[in-house]
């Protein structure tokens, strides 16, 4: 019955986000809520909210900070020297563009870290994309791809946990998949450069129609709110404030509390302007917010009324005898879909060692079915999943709808894996 409800919740929540029945918010939390009550949750679904909400609230800070201080280095210019020196690297070729995307969210991710991808790609590409205008959802989805991708690394999440789970060495799990891993990257490369080739098509030959354009442009109100001599010190800020946040010296959120009051003093002393500062970017600040705290709710829904774990217990139970030895390969080919049922702590510490269980039963290496996990599972599924924070910070960054987000990206995330999971299987380091 759980494993039932659970289904139904994560597939109507689908439906009614892509569809554009619902809005994220009121899907997020309507949803879960009225199949827990199905189950027989009552009241106590208000402690699963609470207890959701808990586990989020440092991240729904740090978006609402995040969100403050690029707000107002952007105000100030901080971003247009910078995108002037790309324009006149890549001019205004679309496709030198998004592959220059795809490789700046690759490097960023090195850290494994996806909001600190996001908070450093997006800011910085964006007026790119917008003075050229290019569609804001390409911008999205090669960023996604690309952090998706880099997020097999080993000091990343998924890696970590399933290592963790199933007590391995590290090296035994990620070392056999990094030449597949590689095989990812230059897929997403070449899904960046089609992309950006399709907006090459829509807007025409843009390089040859004024060759003087190299530079952003910004109207008389806005250009009052710039700030050019201090350029060198907000750039500063912003790599201080990402070198710290990496070294986990503080936890982000504070980080950006004190980045965003010292970016708003130093910018705009007077308390007038700081104060119109905040209100230009309150509302998109507020509304992202929402979604985030909203997320929370589904998750602790999710988790606390045992539908997650229903579904794992379900999911293993249905595999026949005939195919236990094929179970590294189902493994990898629904690896990135359960990103959107399952969160990585659930995934990896709950539903993987009942696999790995089952299928050392059929006499099939468990770490098979490790690697296979992390060619989809919260790697190429996080950016796409409505069970991660970072998702909502990345189409919160670029302003495009959750749902059309899904829709553009979950295709080219799961080509992504499929290829990955093919190169993995002719290595062998897949078996079946």
């Amino acid at each position: 019955m759980l494993a039932f409800l659970g289904l139904a919740t994560v597939l109507l929540l689908l439906v009614l986000v892509m569809t554009k029945k619902a809005t994220p918010v009121v899907a997020l939390i309507a949803v879960p809520t009225f199949t827990a009550f199905i189950a027989g949750s009552g009241l106590k679904v208000g402690t699963f909210i609470t207890n959701g909400i808990k586990t989020i609230a440092p991240t729904g800070v740090m978006f609402i900070f995040a969100i403050l201080f690029f707000g107002i280095l952007s105000d100030a210019g901080t971003f247009n020297p910078i995108i002037n020196k790309i324009l006149k690297v890549v001019g205004k070729n679309p496709a030198k563009i998004t592959i220059g995307t795809a490789i700046l969210a690759m490097i960023v991710h090195l850290d494994g870290s996806g909001a600190v991808t996001f908070l450093v790609t997006i800011p910085a590409m964006l007026p790119l994309y917008d003075a050229l205008g290019m569609k804001r959802t390409v911008l999205a989805t090669v960023t996604a791809l690309a952090a998706g991708t880099m997020n097999i690394v080993p000091w990343g999440g998924p890696t970590l946990r399933a290592a963790t789970a199933l007590n391995v060495e590290i090296t035994k799990l990620f070392n056999p998949v990094l030449i597949p891993m590689l095989s990812g990257i230059a897929f997403v490369l070449f899904v960046a450069y089609y992309l950006g080739n399709k907006e090459k098509k829509r807007l025409g030959n843009l390089e040859t129609e004024d060759a003087s354009f190299h530079e952003v442009t910004v109207d008389a109100e806005k250009e009052k709110l710039l700030r050019p001599r201090l350029f060198v010190f907000n750039i500063l800020l912003i790599i201080a404030a990402i070198g710290v946040m990496i070294s986990a010296k503080l936890p982000p959120q504070v980080v950006f509390m004190f980045a965003f009051c010292i970016a708003l003093i130093v910018n705009y002393p007077k308390v007038s302007d700081q104060r119109a500062r905040v209100d230009a970017h309150a509302k998109e600040a507020l509304m992202m917010a929402s979604v985030l705290f909203a997320a929370g709710a589904f998750t602790g829904i999710m988790k606390d009324s045992g539908m997650i774990t229903a579904m794992s217990e379900l999911m293993v139970s249905m595999i026949p005898q005939s195919l236990g030895k094929l179970i590294p390969l189902v493994t990898g080919i629904v690896s990135m879909p359960l990103s959107l049922i399952f969160d990585p702590d659930s995934y990896y510490f709950g539903v993987m060692p009942v696999i790995a269980n089952a299928a050392s039963q059929f006499g099939v290496d468990p770490v098979m079915v490790g690697r296979a996990s992390i060619l989809g599972q919260m790697t190429t599924g996080f950016p796409v999943s409505p069970l991660t924070a970072a998702t909502f910070l990345l189409t919160g960054l670029t302003g495009v709808d959750f749902g059309e987000h899904q829709k553009n990206t979950i295709p080219w995330a799961f080509a992504g894996t499929i290829i990955m999971l093919i190169v993995a299987l002719v290595m062998g380091v897949v078996a079946i």
